[in-house]
This record gives C-alpha cells, structure tokens and sequence, in this order.
C-alpha cells in the first residue's frame, strides 16, 4: 500500500490491526474490542516529498485554468472586435446611403425649382461645391492648389467620370 492510500484508508488500516491483536492476544487471555488509528506519522523526509508532490500537483491545475481563462478572454477580446467592427460598417452604410439620399432629394428639388436647370447641372454645382470645401479644409494646413476655371473644370470632369465608373462597378459588384 502507498503512503497515500494508507492515509486515506486508516479505518482498513485499524480493521487489519485488529484482528491481528486479536488472535495474538486472545492466547494470553485479553479480548481486543476495538483499534483505532489516529495519526500515521512518516518520516519527515516522506511528509517533505508528499507535500512538494502536491504543491507541484496544484500549481499544474493552477497554471492549466490560468491557460484556459486566458484562451477564454482573448476569444472573446477577438469576438467583441469583430462585432465592433461589424457594427461600424454597418453605421459607415448607413450614413453613405443617407448621404446619396439627401443628394438625390438635392438634386430632384433644386431641380423642380429652378427652371431649366437639369440633373447635371446640379450635380456640377455640387461637385464645385465639394471642391471649395476641400479647398478650406486643405487651405487650413497651408497647401497651395491650382484653382484655375479650366483647372476646376477639368478636376469636375475627372471626379464625374471616377463616380460614374465607381457606380458601375458597384452595381456590378452588388448584383
């Protein structure tokens, strides 16, 4: 029997004391009724050894739980990310949607408004528009922009044909 095991069986252990007792002693006229086992005392040497044996026990399940909290919080670290980031494409949608809503209600009013003035017509006033707030904002961090008519013109030109070739393949992409 192992050290071990004689701890946890002492009962065994005083069962088998007994009935030892009892037929050696029986011969001499003594009735042995009952042992009782109260303390297994090993060697110091032992009960050093036993309690690095354990100590080294827990701390292995100690470091595999602190592994596994650790797998658990960085899945749902990574899980939280993605929904962040699934959430905020979704707002970044939902705010270009809106943008080109609001265009299209521009567009279709100012139209309705304004006698003889067409779509394109509209959306060239946009776009010049778009193009002096690029101008105020770069201007605020000192960057000097040709800005000539046939310079604006040209950059009109270039950003409706970059939009019309984006819608394209957005279309495309989205049917």
């Amino acid at each position: 029997m192992e050290l071990d095991g004689a701890f946890a069986s002492k009962a065994d252990i005083a069962a088998a004391v007994l009935e030892q007792l009892q037929n050696v002693m029986r011969d001499y006229g003594y009735e042995i009724i009952t042992t009782l086992v109260t303390d297994l005392s090993p060697d110091s040497k032992v009960k050093a050894s036993m309690n690095e044996i354990n100590a080294s026990r827990r701390l292995k399940e100690a470091a595999s739980h602190k592994a596994e909290a650790d797998k658990v919080q960085q899945i749902k670290a990574a899980e939280a990310e993605a929904e962040a980031r699934y959430l905020s494409g979704l707002g970044v949608a939902r705010q270009r949607k809106a943008i080109v809503q609001g265009l299209q209600a521009s567009v279709s009013e100012f139209s309705e408004e304004v006698a003889g003035a067409t779509p394109k017509d509209v959306m060239d006033i946009l776009l010049l528009s778009q193009y002096f707030d690029t101008l105020t904002t770069v201007g605020a961090n000192n960057i000097i922009l040709e800005h000539d008519p046939a310079t604006v013109a040209n950059l009109q030109q270039q950003v409706g044909q970059s939009f019309l070739k984006t819608q394209g393949t957005a279309g495309s992409l989205l049917s």
